[in-house]
């Protein structure tokens, strides 16, 4: 038996664990469909709740947990993160996965669709703390039943200042509290949007499963040797006190001034330098210039003294130094940026660190400051000052000394950022966690070798994509910093013991057992210690640090598929078979996630990685949250309904910025609402006009016109098209083919068999083979395109399939070309064309006569190109019935020049005559 047009995939049982009901009887390639009602009236209105509600009742959508692997279609579905809303770019990205998970699931598939909330990290403390008005302090105690002083602040921020300080564990508390309340209202958007998610099956990035296997992972990185700590300069966001890893820099302009300033040759000559950061000069350790710089040849080897501070720092040589930037020769402080922590590791320089972790310049005179001519300066002018304050002193200064030369000039420089910072980053030496990802050398393996190996087994959809993935592999300058210095996220799991001195011993951490996890090491004491040892010489203290989110989010497909907790589950859909997710976390979440699985299971995490654009507003600037330019979907939900919204994401393809249009929204509405209205019309033959039910037979033997059997070619053309574009991740083209048939179906084929559809009426006994063709083409044609758009517009072809079939349509088995070609026969599209043509040509001289189209005509000649006449020919009665044409059509073949072939074919009305219009009807 072939598989059209069979309710259920043919390849596996129904997903759902209760097996779901046949679509009628089946004979051969016959199917007796029972038309239980169709309505009088269709809507889409509120189609999303009555359909969530039986998906979520019959488990539609459940995983299938007696699938083998090879069953098995797994999504490692991207968790939003919880800050606040969800926005019009979530639904645009996650409409494509679904899309293909819908696909995936009809071609037969046992699809595995979980849906996770990443809900630690900066994002979510920064709501917390302007919702509810707090401030963590962790030197503070727990407080029990604490009230915030807000329940929201009308999205106003509660300046710091303004922030009540809080308990740790009471600040995790409202983190908690806050993202289950957001994470119910995104799963309800979600459900309108519909999503055709697993439920069961979700995780949180903060939960205990994902909290132990985050730990784990890491544990186990550092057993190999992957992970490790290291006390080292940084980059270090003065907002947040947390250090930032290279993967999550933005680099912004930033405006600023270059001040030439003079340090001292030994005979008192000046020596230039241009610097952007004079507050910096109390912590220079050398001037480096360009080796072949011939400036300054004569000056490399020598030391010269900093202007205002009177300290002795040498000049030295380094390629990096740019010969045509500012005068050649640069400060080199420790530290100002990435370049000074380069030459200062290279050329093995001093460090005279001025710069604190909130910001300010140290508290109290450095030594090498002490006793020299700026010590007056830096106690009564700098100590503890911002970088701002810090710097106006230093150039009044400069200035009074004469060491200034000339006013600063204006200038624009590319800074870093944290990307979710308002403040440029500083530099900070810190103890620091890191996973090795290639980005230094290491002894045991060439890793970045190894994982630019796993981006090329990796399918990339676009493949264009890869180059980004590659790129920052290629550009790593150093190992993954994972730590953080945060309170809501997962904590290192370690303690460090304390000498009898009470001096931390990093070197010999205290490491639970997996079977203890998840640890808390602030307020839990290690195994053979207790509470009371804590900070006590001989005792124990907990690292006070959390894990970067990336290093939980990076093991969401183990998460998901139950690693280390739930073997059979690992076993069914790991490694998975799809990672969907924006372009610009390709550094991040692909890249972490590919080294975690790699250090770990040797594999990659997934086949495929399908990459969306981004959403641009009507400036064409992406929308983000941070430029205030996002719009929130639910009220679009609530106007156009979830198919038209998803619509108009289907309509754009992976990797393709896609703009905001609400067009775009309105036209997929109007094809939502054709797919009822067509369906209906197509379903009503035979049917009881009383009760609104019967029986539609299916039987490809009973299409027999060719007009009929052109359409089925055309389908069969569409089915093939769209099967191709699914599979190679184009959505986009899937449905831009099955939609540009659908309006040809419905504008050229329906009306042309319309007349012939309904026949003599609707007893058996008065329908005539004819007739039985239109009506089973009809059907045929539904029953596909129904699943054809199934995937973009799930609640309108759900709704139909319900008057008439059993079961859900996203458990139809997706169609096939070849049976719908077997009842073509030798019949082509061009006679569907051409019929359409015609048509089109004989209603244009009715608009053109300004008549209605239930015009009769009397007499008309039709002039058609030999290319279509044989189609026109052979579809002429149902020509005839759709345009009026009572009285004789003659068609002629067209000479050549004859007509333009850009309207209607070619085929042109030589003369005509019109009848009298019929009549009114009264209005009841």
């Amino acid at each position: 038996m072939s598989d059209f047009p069979t309710h259920e995939a043919p390849t596996a049982p129904a997903q759902t664990p209760a097996a779901t009901p046949p679509a009628g009887t089946v004979a051969g390639d016959v199917v007796r469909a029972v038309v239980r009602e169709v309505p009088d009236k269709v809507s889409l209105d509120g189609l999303e709740q009555r359909f969530d509600e039986r998906w979520t009742a019959e488990g539609t959508y459940a995983f299938d947990r007696t699938a083998t692997r090879e069953q098995v279609y797994s999504i490692d579905t991207p968790p939003p993160t919880v800050s606040g809303s969800l926005h019009v770019g979530h639904v645009f990205s996650y409409t494509h996965t679904d899309t293909v998970a819908r696909f995936q699931r009809m071609r037969g598939k046992k699809v595995f669709y979980p849906m996770g909330w990443d809900d630690n990290g900066l994002p979510t403390e920064r709501r917390v703390q302007n919702y509810y008005g707090v401030r963590c302090d962790p030197s503070l105690p727990y407080v029990e039943g604490f009230e915030p002083p807000h329940q929201g602040t009308d999205r106003k921020n509660v300046k710091p200042a303004d922030q009540v300080p809080v308990s740790r564990r009471n600040f995790i508390e409202l983190c908690e509290q806050l993202t289950a309340d957001d994470e119910r209202q995104f799963e309800e958007l979600w459900r309108r949007l519909g999503l055709s998610v697993d439920w069961a099956q979700n995780y949180q990035t903060i939960d205990t499963t994902s909290r132990a296997a985050s730990q784990r992972a890491f544990l186990r990185n550092l057993a190999r040797g992957e992970a490790y700590q290291a006390e080292a300069p940084g980059l270090w966001d003065v907002t947040f006190q947390t250090a930032v890893a290279q993967a999550e820099l933005e680099a912004r302009e930033y405006p600023g001034f270059y001040h030439r300033v003079a340090f001292h040759r030994p005979d008192g000559t000046p020596l230039y330098i241009e610097t952007t950061r004079p507050e910096l000069i109390p912590a220079v350790v050398a001037l480096i210039a360009h080796p072949d710089d011939e400036r300054y040849q004569d000056l490399f080897g020598t030391t010269v003294t900093s202007p205002l501070f009177g300290v002795e720092v040498p000049v030295l040589a380094h390629p990096a130094a740019a010969m045509d930037k500012g005068a050649g020769i640069a400060m080199c402080c420790t530290f100002g940026d990435l370049t000074d922590v380069q030459w200062w590791r290279e050329l093995q320089l001093a460090t005279r660190s001025v710069i604190q972790r909130d910001g300010r310049l140290s508290r109290e005179t450095p030594d090498w400051v002490a006793g020299g001519p700026g010590e007056a300066l830096y106690t009564e002018e700098l100590a503890g000052k911002t970088t701002f304050s810090a710097r106006k002193a230093v150039v009044d200064a400069l200035r009074a000394s004469g060491d200034l030369d000339g006013e600063p000039s204006a200038t624009q420089r590319m800074t870093n950022f944290y990307e979710k910072g308002d403040k440029p980053l500083e530099i900070v030496t810190s103890r620091q966690w890191y996973i090795r990802n290639g980005g230094r050398d290491w002894e045991a393996r060439d890793l970045k070798a190894e994982l630019l190996a796993r981006g090329k087994e990796l399918d990339f959809h676009p493949d264009f994509m890869r180059v980004r993935y590659e790129n920052w592999v290629n550009g790593l300058n150093g190992d993954w910093l994972i730590s953080r210095q945060r309170f809501f996220g997962v904590a290192v799991p370690l303690w460090y013991p304390l000498t009898e001195a009470g001096d931390v011993d990093h070197d010999h951490p205290i490491v639970p057992s997996e079977a203890e996890l998840p640890v808390d090491p602030t307020s839990q004491a290690p195994a053979g210690y207790d509470e009371s040892q804590r900070g006590a010489p001989g005792g124990f203290v907990g690292d006070a640090d959390v894990m970067d989110t990336w290093a939980t989010s990076s093991l969401s497909p183990l998460i998901v598929s139950g690693w280390e907790r739930d073997a059979d589950l690992f076993s069914r859909v790991y490694p998975m078979d799809l990672r969907p997710q924006g372009q610009d976390i390709i550094r991040t979440w692909l890249f972490s996630s590919v080294v975690r699985s790699h250090l770990e299971c040797g594999v990659l995490p997934w086949k495929h990685a399908a990459i969306s654009g981004w959403i641009l507003d009507p400036d064409r600037k992406k929308m983000s949250k941070s430029k205030g330019n996002v719009v929130t979907p639910m009220a679009l939900l609530e106007e156009h309904g979830a198919d038209a919204v998803r619509y108009w994401a289907a309509a754009a393809r992976l990797g393709t910025d896609a703009a905001f249009e609400v067009g775009q929204m309105k036209i997929g509405r109007r094809l939502a609402i054709k797919v009822l209205n067509a369906s209906k019309f197509a379903l009503t033959f035979g049917v009881d006009p009383e009760t609104g039910a019967g029986e539609i037979v299916l039987d490809p033997a009973r299409v027999t016109v060719p007009l009929d059997r052109a359409m089925l070619t055309g389908l069969a053309d569409v089915v093939e098209q769209a099967t191709d574009a699914f599979e190679a991740y184009d959505h986009t083209r899937a449905l831009e083919v099955t939609e540009t048939f659908f309006w040809t179906f419905c504008d050229d084929y329906l009306e042309l068999v319309k007349d012939r559809a309904y026949g003599a009426g609707a007893a058996a006994t008065a329908v005539t083979a004819e007739t039985e063709s239109a009506r089973t083409a009809l059907a045929l044609a539904v029953d596909t395109l129904l699943r054809l758009l199934a995937p973009f517009l799930p609640f309108a072809t759900e709704e139909v399939w319900s008057w008439w079939r059993a079961g859900s349509v996203h458990h139809a088995a997706w169609p096939v070309a070849a049976p719908l070609r077997a009842a073509a026969g030798d019949a082509e599209l061009v006679q569907l064309t051409a019929a359409g043509h015609a048509l089109a040509a004989l209603r244009k001289i009715k608009s053109e006569a300004k008549v209605s189209m239930r015009t009769p005509i009397l007499a008309a000649s039709m002039a058609v190109p030999a290319g279509l006449l044989d189609g026109v020919r052979s579809a002429l009665d149902d020509v005839r019935g759709a345009g009026r044409a009572t009285g004789t059509l003659e068609v002629i073949e067209a000479v050549e020049g004859q007509g333009n072939p850009d309207v209607q074919g070619g085929i042109v009305v030589t003369a005509s005559e019109l009848g009298e219009p019929p009549a009114r009807k009264p209005k009841a």
